[in-house]
């Protein structure tokens, strides 16, 4: 009797759960560790793609003045011949006659002084002088006046004892400058004032006095700084 023998051993089964976790961990933490380097790169790299600031310009001394200011910082320079001198050629030009007014003129590249001068009886005469050379232009009477206004312009000469030159000389000791105008005209009193412009040189600024005619007083002043 041949006897069947059962297998009763029982199948073992491996269970690596500790070593699951462990591999689980590790793929965790390696693609953790993946991740910062990867953020990390991108943050490097847009640090390295970001461009520099751009630096502002800085204004030039040009660039801080007024309109007026650098016309005349443009004019004043280019004048080698001063008022005065000028002034003294105008009279020059017509005989028998006093200083009206005179004004620096442009353009830069030939500029020149725009003066009126008057004889005794009130005619008044323009005469352009260069401003460079100093040499006086054809004088011209001036066509619009009337028998009043050479009546008033006598008058105010009459009473005008102080001179252009004294009145500048005034302005200039108040304030040291170049002179760009002078001019003869009436106060609000009816008395004659010289009206005279002193541009300074460090700021383009031009200051005008109006002063006395007959004392040298100042009687206003006036500083415009456009």
């Amino acid at each position: 009797m041949v006897t069947q023998r059962s297998d009763t051993t029982p199948h073992r089964k491996s269970i690596r759960v500790p070593g699951l976790i462990c591999a689980a961990l590790a793929a965790g933490a390696l693609l953790t560790g993946c991740g910062e380097e990867a953020g990390t790169g991108e943050t490097r790299a847009a640090q390295v793609a970001a461009p520099p600031p751009t630096p502002r310009p800085t204004p030039s001394p040009t660039a801080s003045l007024t309109e007026d200011q650098a016309e005349r910082k443009a004019l004043i320079p280019k004048a080698k011949v001063g008022y005065d001198k000028a002034l003294s050629a105008a009279v020059a030009a017509v005989p028998r006659s006093k200083p009206v007014s005179i004004e620096l003129k442009g353009p830069p590249d030939s500029p020149r002084w725009e003066t009126e001068v008057a004889t005794a009886d009130g005619t008044a005469h323009t005469v352009r002088v260069d401003a460079v050379t100093g040499k006086a232009g054809q004088e011209q009477a001036k066509p619009d006046q009337d028998p009043d206004d050479k009546r008033e312009l006598a008058d105010r000469l009459e009473k005008a004892t102080v001179t252009p030159q004294q009145a500048a000389q005034t302005a200039t000791d108040k304030t040291k400058g170049t002179v760009s105008a002078v001019e003869l005209d009436d106060s609000d009193g009816g008395t004659p004032k010289w009206s005279v412009d002193v541009v300074t040189t460090d700021d383009w600024n031009k200051t005008t006095y109006d002063i006395d005619a007959s004392d040298r007083k100042i009687l206003r002043e006036h500083v415009d700084r456009d």
